[in-house]
């Protein structure tokens, strides 16, 4: 697993329009589209500064796992997600390398990109993600 760079980073929001007025007329940067990712319940939007994206997550539901994070931790950073030829190859690397993983295969994600992700007890503290197209 070998990083090409940076592909976005998530950040949890409680509410979605209020987040992208603060990207757009505070930040200045122009907001590329809104997208539902269902089976994780959030809706996301997506800014682009530079080669990397700010992912915005809002939960649609209580029960979703992003909600889960705003509970127990607030709004912030929720993920750092990071290009790699193969998802799949990075998460079995990382498994191999004794880190915990959250998903033992990838999956699709926004944008339609196949993710998966690494537990952030066994990276610092920091939630991981791998994806690809």
């Amino acid at each position: 697993m070998k990083p090409t760079h940076i592909e976005h980073i998530g950040i949890a929001v409680e509410n979605l329009e209020e987040a992208i007025k603060y990207w757009e007329n505070v930040m200045g940067l122009k907001l590329e589209k809104i997208e539902e990712v269902a089976d994780q319940k959030v809706n996301t939007a997506f800014f682009r500064i530079g080669e990397v994206k700010i992912e915005l997550l809002s939960p649609t539901a209580p029960d979703s796992p992003v909600a889960g994070f705003i509970e127990k931790r607030g709004a912030g950073i929720h993920h750092i997600a990071f290009a790699v030829e193969n998802t799949d190859e990075a998460l079995t690397e990382a498994e191999n390398k004794g880190l915990r993983l959250i998903d033992k295969k990838s999956r699709k994600g926004a944008e339609n990109l196949n993710i998966g992700f690494v537990h952030p007890k066994s990276t610092l503290g920091v939630l991981t993600e791998f994806c690809c197209k």
